[in-house]
């Protein structure tokens, strides 16, 4: 619940007029600009036409050298936008098209709940019946804007989530009850409805992937429920992850976002929105200058998606990935350090069936490079079901396309993905690598715990001054694949690291399997 807090008033002091330093005095004053004529007299003195050419000649061609000069500044690279004299005509006009909502839900007393086995058990020994718990009603408040003059509205999934009922009041204070239409937790968006007798002021989408760094957004809301609230800024960064969800994109600007802002829109000086305030990062509570909105590119396609479905549609391509380090990139032969690396493949799913496997490295997808292991998720999720897309991969030093038709992501898909299926192990040591290896045995399973089904060699023990031991590897860990090449003894482990050294690299990635899940993990083969 959002309360608004004691409001003291604050005196933020007052100014008697702009007054210039004495030296940016000067500057302004007569004397210098006649010190600059006379300058300019002088320069005028020492510029003669050379001998053989006429002084109009001379001239005529220093006019055309300037002209050229000015067509070459202004063909120069355009200045950024500057903040408008006053943002008063813009709030103006925006204004209308944000609202404010109440929601309210019942909740159980807290001091009920601290007492309710005490009281249980007191009416329970005289063969009574315990009283009722003992609920009241909470409220909390946020923001959103209308899209739509029917009457739909934006705002955060958190602000309306639990609530029994939703009141949104819009900025000629006329109260609607709404209704959920939609709402997605994965990216904290949810779509309201509410019945109004007269179409709606309706905000205009603009597109997020076109602001850069360092443009102007004013941010509109309902902070600490004190009403229509305008503030200012810059975007401060883009494509932040806070770790709030599988799909972080995030805006960050400085514009102040507080408490009760959650859901309200952040707009560009065309007036479009362009974001949905949704976090902020504070150790106090207030803001601090740093906030975050949701980009509209993928505010589009969820509110779409609610809007039609009532729910969101997710494509689904059944591959775990990891993200591809500098160690990963140089012990998979890459160029470069990008793409997504395939940890494992969910059996059964499109990636399957199409033929992408483990140790892959997803370089692109439907014509979209991946840049890095973030990103995929997003693009995965925002291609229609059923589409049959193109995924070019990094397979043993070439690039190989796959066509997948994929899926639809499903509660039972993650569930599926989380359970890993078991997989990962004779005797001899890998110097090179700091680790003792053996063939899978009864006895090691029996020691390491391993199950019946996994395959792969075996780490018995580590030295601890060793390259595998800077990486995290442990006795236990079962290693699957040497440089994307299977092994199933300590033999063919040394095999692959001596074809490494020999071929000049100086890490091999290893697929090591540990309590149910894979990870690659590239190791420095270092001069025993």
């Amino acid at each position: 619940m959002e309360n608004p807090p004691n409001r003291t008033r604050t005196d933020i002091g007052s100014t008697d007029g702009l007054r210039f330093p004495p030296e940016r005095r000067q500057v302004m004053e007569t004397p210098n600009v006649t010190e600059i004529g006379i300058q300019t007299r002088r320069a005028a003195q020492t510029v003669a036409a050379p001998r053989g050419i006429s002084p109009a000649h001379w001239f005529t061609g220093i006019a055309f050298a300037l002209l050229i000069l000015a067509a070459a500044l202004a063909s120069g690279p355009a200045h950024a936008r500057s903040a408008p004299e006053s943002f008063a005509d813009l709030a103006e006009e925006l204004l209308p098209t944000v609202v404010n909502i109440a929601t309210t839900q019942m909740v159980e007393n807290q001091r009920g709940q601290e007492f309710e086995e005490f009281f249980k058990e007191f009416f329970e020994r005289r063969g009574g019946e315990p009283p009722p718990q003992e609920r009241r009603r909470a409220s909390s408040l946020g923001s959103g804007f209308i899209i739509d003059a029917s009457g739909y509205i934006v705002t955060n999934n958190h602000v309306i989530a639990e609530a029994d009922e939703i009141t949104v009041r819009l900025h000629d204070d006329t109260s609607l009850q709404a209704t959920v239409v939609g709402r997605d937790e994965k990216t904290d968006l949810a779509l309201l409805k509410v019945e109004s007798p007269k179409p709606l002021p309706a905000a205009k989408w603009g597109k997020s992937e076109k602001t850069r760094i360092g443009d102007w957004v004013v941010a509109i809301g309902n902070p600490f429920g004190l009403g229509g609230t305008v503030t200012a800024g810059i975007v401060s960064a883009r494509q932040r992850d806070i770790n709030s969800g599988p799909y972080d994109d995030f805006i960050q600007t400085d514009a102040a976002i507080n408490r009760g802002n959650s859901g309200g829109p952040m707009f560009n000086l065309d007036g479009e929105v362009i974001g949905v305030n949704t976090a902020i990062f504070s150790p106090s509570g207030g803001s601090v200058g740093i906030g975050f909105a949701i980009p509209s590119s993928l505010v589009q396609n969820i509110i779409a998606q609610l809007k039609e479905h009532g729910e969101v549609r997710r494509g689904w391509l059944g591959v775990r990935i990891q993200t591809v380090t500098e160690e990963l990139a140089e012990g998979l032969r890459l160029d470069s350090v990008h793409g997504a690396l395939v940890a494992s493949v969910t059996e059964g799913g499109p990636a399957e069936a199409a033929g992408i496997e483990q140790g892959d490295v997803i370089l692109e997808f439907n014509g979209r490079i991946v840049p890095d292991m973030r990103k995929l998720p997003r693009m995965v999720a925002e291609t229609p079901i059923g589409d049959a897309v193109d995924v070019v991969v990094w397979r043993k030093g070439e690039k190989k396309t796959f066509k997948v038709d994929l899926g639809e992501l499903t509660e039972e898909q993650i569930a599926r993905a989380e359970e890993q299926p078991d997989t990962a192990v004779e005797s001899g040591s890998i110097p090179d690598l700091g680790l003792a290896l053996g063939t899978i045995t009864p006895e090691l399973r029996e020691r390491f715990g391993l199950a019946e089904k996994t395959d792969g060699v075996v780490i018995t023990d580590v030295d601890a001054a060793g390259s595998g031991a800077e990486k995290g590897l442990r006795p236990g860990d079962v290693i699957v694949e040497v440089d994307q090449e299977q092994v199933k003894t300590p033999a063919e482990v040394a095999d692959q690291v001596k074809k490494a050294k020999s071929e000049g690299y100086r890490v091999v990635t290893l697929l090591v399997f540990r309590e149910g899940d894979f990870q690659w993990v590239a190791v420095r083969i270092t001069k025993s």
